[in-house]
């Protein structure tokens, strides 16, 4: 979310001056967005699309019963010691997809505090939720903590695609930090972090990256997906990096997870990776 510019402040003192207190990020910004998708019988509605700070969500043109939404950054977000919040619930049976319009550009803030930004997917009984944001590109000097929590009903279906890019064109990663927490029906299905750039150690090393700069995964659940027994390589022979199509032991459930030297290298490992694991789709 890089368009647009952040509001300067009004004349009006905050409530810790008055207090007395200093604020324990002065410069960043606090912003929570909201979507809530409901089936009505024929097709999904949105009653709840709120949106703060840098989001700015807008009602796309859906397919079938499905709605879309799309996400508009509506300044430059994350910046050191911003707190972003976005909250995603699919309710019974409702069928929903977010996207964002644009990359995700974490920069260096005037605060040396590091951005949050927490991402809360929910989806109901024989709800549809397919969350496929642009990259996240961790620009040098920049540091964010990155986290992504859902949670699944039984019967609910999930497409989740994350994309990092490590550094801009000849430049040198920020430090990144990303969670992502699955619960299906109540119960941990996925639970991984990662963590990239100075002063993690050995983050680039031949083990981890290997001079690759894309990164990313891809993970879907489906009470009636076609779960093999053995990981699946992809790329093998391309020369566009690398990754691995695999099971998750705690449900019908694929998880790919790819390394490439360029954001549209990585697309193509991730989108082998849909062909495989959503053909009943």
């Amino acid at each position: 979310m890089s368009a647009g510019t952040r509001p300067a402040p009004g004349p009006a003192a905050p409530a810790h001056a008055a207090a007395g207190k200093p604020p324990e990020h002065p410069h960043g910004v606090r912003a929570a967005a909201r979507i809530r998708a409901t089936y009505n019988g024929r097709v999904t509605t949105l009653p709840q699309l709120r949106s703060d700070g840098p989001f700015h969500l807008r009602r796309m043109r859906g397919g079938g019963r499905a709605a879309r939404v799309g996400i508009i950054g509506a300044m430059s977000a994350p910046l050191g010691g911003d707190r972003l919040t976005l909250d995603i619930t699919a309710d019974d049976r409702a069928e929903l997809e977010v996207t964002s319009a644009a990359a995700t550009l974490a920069l260096r803030g005037p605060t040396g505090a590091p951005a949050t930004y927490d991402v809360r997917l929910t989806a109901g009984e024989g709800a549809t939720l397919r969350w496929l944001p642009q990259p996240l590109i961790s620009a040098a000097g920049s540091d964010l903590r990155q986290t992504c929590t859902v949670s699944l009903a039984t019967t609910a279906r999930l497409l989740l695609r994350e994309e990092q890019l490590l550094g801009r064109a000849h430049e040198k990663p920020g430090h990144l930090v990303s969670r992502l927490r699955v619960h299906r029906a109540g119960r941990p299905l996925l639970d991984q972090s990662t963590a990239y750039g100075d002063p993690e150690a050995g983050w680039d090393g031949p083990g981890i990256l290997s001079g690759h700069r894309a990164v990313g995964q891809l993970l879907v659940v489906d009470p009636e997906l076609r779960v093999p027994r053995d990981a699946l390589l992809l790329g093998e022979g391309n020369g566009g990096g690398c990754g691995v199509l695999a099971p998750l032991a705690g449900g019908p459930a694929l998880l790919a997870s790819a390394v490439a030297p360029t954001s549209a290298a990585l697309r193509n490992l991730l989108d082998e990776a849909l062909a495989h694991a959503l053909e009943p789709w």
